[in-house]
């Protein structure tokens, strides 16, 4: 009996010293490569691989484990094919987390269709509509982009401040663009700003003059597209300054980027817009780093690092890639208290976290997530100006 105790005895402290296996994980870039907002994808996955290179660079990821990212396009707009490219993300590709889906609609029949049916995390760094807030989502979806609800506050900020008494809005018929356009709505009656007219467009059209001798007709100094810039709204405003219908355009988040101000020239110039932006110190290091790996830095790619980032290291905080564990440490690595963490340091805080430490992840976009995984966002006025794209101020 105590030579069979010592044996056991023996054992168990071999096991207790043995290392921990590492444990290696699969991320999911779920993002619009073709599309109406295909322009903007490239620049965002690189952003999410930017962090993913930065944590296996760091050799500190589960005790040495590596992580892969695994791309599928969502097409932005077509439920069917962004729930068949989820389903295998996580089915055959087997990922751990997905970083996306990249706009509104698509998001939300991927999460009612594949996430929460296989409990796997989301984070999107760009679907903004107000109802995926109200969405019943088990605690697995979070976003880094604000919603809309705040970006229509915003706007009516902006026209308020231009002088602008009267707009015609017209926006892209599906989740994204009619949440947004309420959103502007709203925001733009208790400003005292009269919408003329708040109409639907569809994409992938030919032709949109009829939609714009409507638009017209109602007036207005100046035109809120609240569309996509490789789509219908591109469509929109050419055919406005085609009829000289409407010479001067806000343009919301999903309007801003270089191919519209390339595919429309100096007629754009005198416009002017938004888009989730921060001028903090996170913001510039991501764009250096970007710009040292060979990548853009476009709209919402701070935010998919951000993204991928938080993912990351929830998974090690966790001490498990199974995201039935580590989605409940993701605010806790959103927000203080905790080490303030930016971009190029995912290596420190992974060796906080292993040491036991606390982290407050900060990030590219100056990440602060609230009302249970929402980001509180910042903003960057931007306007068109000798055909390029110029930094206003942020707010």
């Amino acid at each position: 009996m105590k030579t069979t105790l010592m044996a056991l005895v023996s054992a168990a402290a071999l096991v207790s010293a043995a290392p921990a296996l590492a444990e290696d994980a699969k991320l999911g870039i779920l993002l619009g490569f073709t599309g109406p907002l295909e322009s903007l994808s490239p620049a965002m996955a690189l952003g999410a691989e930017l962090a993913v290179a930065e944590v296996n660079e760091s050799g500190q990821f589960m005790d040495g484990g590596t992580v892969t990212a695994v791309r599928g396009d969502d097409t932005c707009i077509d439920a069917g094919a962004a729930t068949t490219a989820a389903e295998r993300l996580v089915t055959s590709d087997g990922v751990n987390g997905i970083m996306g889906a990249m706009c509104s609609g698509v998001t939300g029949a991927v999460l009612q269709n594949v996430a929460i049916p296989n409990g796997v995390v989301m984070i999107s760094p760009s679907a903004t509509s107000p109802a995926l807030t109200a969405v019943e989502d088990d605690g697995l979806f979070f976003r880094t982009a604000p919603s809309d609800a705040r970006q229509g506050v915003i706007i009516a900020e902006i026209l308020a401040e231009k002088g602008v008494g009267s707009a015609a809005l017209t926006f892209t018929n599906n989740d994204y663009g009619k949440g947004l356009a309420d959103s502007i709505a709203a925001a733009a009656g208790e400003a005292g700003i009269d919408i003329t007219i708040n109409a639907p467009h569809e994409d992938g059209k030919g032709d949109y003059s009829a939609e714009v001798a409507a638009l017209a007709a109602a007036g207005g100094e100046i035109l809120i597209v609240a569309g996509y810039l490789d789509q219908g709204g591109r469509g929109i405003i050419q055919a406005s300054l085609d009829s000289g219908a409407f010479d001067t355009f806000f343009l919301p988040d999903g309007m801003v980027g270089e191919a519209l101000v390339e595919a429309i020239g100096s007629d754009l110039d005198g416009s002017y817009g938004v888009l989730p932006g921060s001028d903090s110190e996170g913001s510039q290091i991501f764009a250096q780093l970007a710009e040292e790996a060979g990548n853009e830095t476009g709209v919402y790619a701070p935010e998919a690092y951000d993204a991928a980032a938080l993912m990351l290291l929830a998974m090690a905080k966790s001490g498990s890639t199974d995201p039935a564990v580590y989605k409940d440490v993701i605010m806790d690595i959103a927000n203080a208290p905790g080490e303030p963490i930016l971009p190029g340091e995912l290596g420190k805080a992974l060796e906080i976290i292993a040491g036991g430490g606390e982290v407050d992840y900060v990030g590219a976009s100056d990440v602060e997530l609230i009302n249970g995984g929402e980001s509180g966002g910042s903003f960057r006025e931007i306007a068109i100006e000798d055909g390029a794209i110029e930094t206003v101020q942020y707010r």
